[in-house]
């Protein structure tokens, strides 16, 4: 009973874990402004967690730096499954002008399976929404399987 309950409760209502993984706070200046009432991502039933372990969708500003890198794998192995992975613009894809550098551990890619990928430096609210619902239903995919 009580199994059941959860599973409806969670179903509408994915929590977003944001992670700045080195970012120019470009990105995350965008997901703030999607979640307050302008674009209003709460509609979708999207709420910002304080804490990984509540989340069910990470999202990663930011190019992945060498010393970020062991922190962010941890901090999204403390998302519970399942999860789903966004990168939100163009450094966590490919490292944008910073690629090459030597403190650039590269994409994250490179080190976890990324579900939805939202292009652009920075992404406008429009598409960073159209990657959260994205990931809302592969979220829901998700969970569909693991039943």
């Amino acid at each position: 009973m009580f199994k059941k309950l959860i599973e409806e409760s969670t179903a509408k209502s994915p929590w977003l874990f944001h992670i700045n993984a080195g970012s120019c706070n470009g990105c995350d200046i965008e997901l703030v402004s999607v979640l307050t009432p302008r674009y209003d991502a709460e509609r979708l039933g999207v709420k910002l967690s304080g804490t990984p372990r509540h989340a069910d969708i990470v999202v990663v500003t930011g190019p992945v730096t060498v010393q970020s890198l062991p922190r962010v794998l941890r901090t999204i192995e403390q998302v519970p499954e399942p999860r789903c992975i966004v990168t939100m613009g163009s450094c966590p894809q490919s490292g944008n002008v910073f690629r090459g550098s030597y403190s650039i551990a590269g994409p994250l890619s490179k080190y976890v399976h990324v579900d939805v990928d939202v292009a652009g430096c920075a992404p406008k609210p429009e598409a960073v929404i159209d990657g959260l619902v994205k990931a809302i239903e592969i979220l829901r995919e998700k969970r569909r399987a693991m039943n």
